[in-house]
């Protein structure tokens, strides 16, 4: 299935094509929201990110759609059933991965993985040993698996933690913060995998807050203080937060005001336009693939010699802020 992006709020979408969907969520602790009024849907076979600071509402959202939480009001459906209702059989196809180390600080790395397996009903399982080892290695504890859980580090204790969420091939798997703490080759590495997951068909939700992390996603769902900003493609979130694409305009001499002054008349230019150095301009556009064409006929037929153009794409932190900036205006 294609990826489908939910720009409709929840409110009239068909439950059979998404693994995830929220309708106006509320989660609340006494007087406190956590979550407020959220609704985004998660089709199958993508990779969801969930990108907000700390203290923003994701582990709120995902022990609502794992069941830890219900919400004070609003619909949550996992697999098309309330998470409360969940059977074993449901439970079995979903991997939890939480913020906090809940496997046996007495137990070794190997005796903690290998005890995560019997849980699963692993023990029977052909190639159970060679199961274990392919995610030791993933999460780079083959040297330390004779070693006490209490004895490693925490973020050891975290991959550990990774390892036994992914032993039994669960088709949805939420994994709350899993590169917090790691270090940027490792999390690299786990996210491959997570791609790889995803090409066997599986449901990935992730949270994050590495804004730069949401490059790696389908679809990102973007929270702040219990309130969802946004949801979209990453593409789609550059969009909303700039209102189009950017472009870099180099050309071979200075670019005169006179000049500079046509080039903003365009009726495809968004905005203003920056100078960024003598002979560079930056400037927004509806859509890159249609306007470079147009511009480079334009400036050819004012003999203004382009040495390149090219589509500009800012750092997620920067489409992070600038969200959170559009939000507060619009309010």
């Amino acid at each position: 299935m294609g990826l489908q992006i939910d720009r409709s709020n929840g409110e009239s979408l068909e439950t059979s094509d998404f693994i995830i969907k929220t309708k106006r969520v509320t989660k609340k602790f006494g007087n406190q929201f956590a979550v407020k009024d959220v609704s985004f849907n998660v089709p199958y076979g993508t990779i969801f990110g969930f990108v907000g600071p700390s203290g923003s509402g994701k582990t709120t959202t995902i022990r609502m759609l794992t069941g830890y939480y219900e919400p004070n009001s609003g619909e949550v459906l996992v697999f098309n059933q309330p998470p409360a209702n969940f059977s074993q059989s449901t439970r079995e196809k979903i991997g939890y991965l939480p913020q906090l180390f809940v496997l046996y600080p007495n137990l070794s790395v190997w005796e903690n993985l290998s005890f995560a397996a019997s849980i699963y009903g692993m023990n029977l399982f052909r190639g159970r040993k060679e199961k274990l080892n392919e995610l030791l290695d993933l999460v780079e504890l083959s040297h330390d698996r004779k070693k006490l859980a209490r004895n490693i580090s925490g973020g050891m204790q975290r991959r550990l933690n990774l390892a036994a969420t992914l032993l039994h091939d669960p088709e949805l798997i939420f994994l709350d913060e899993p590169t917090a703490g790691v270090d940027p080759i490792l999390r690299h590495k786990f996210w491959g995998h997570f791609k790889s997951l995803k090409e066997t068909e599986r449901t990935l939700f992730i949270t994050t807050q590495y804004v730069s992390e949401a490059t790696y996603c389908d679809l990102v769902g973007v929270i702040n203080n219990g309130v969802l900003v946004a949801v979209d493609s990453p593409k789609g979130l550059r969009h909303q937060a700039y209102g189009g694409d950017i472009l870099d305009l180099r050309t071979s001499k200075p670019i005169d005001l006179e000049t500079v002054n046509q080039f903003s008349n365009l009726p495809f230019i968004q905005g203003d336009i920056t100078r960024t150095e003598e002979n560079s301009l930056r400037f927004v556009v509806h859509e890159a693939k249609t306007a470079i064409p147009v511009l480079l006929n334009w400036c050819r037929e004012r003999n203004v010699a382009v040495e390149s153009i090219e589509e500009y794409l800012p750092p997620f932190d920067d489409v992070f802020v600038e969200l959170l900036r559009n939000k507060d205006t619009n309010d």
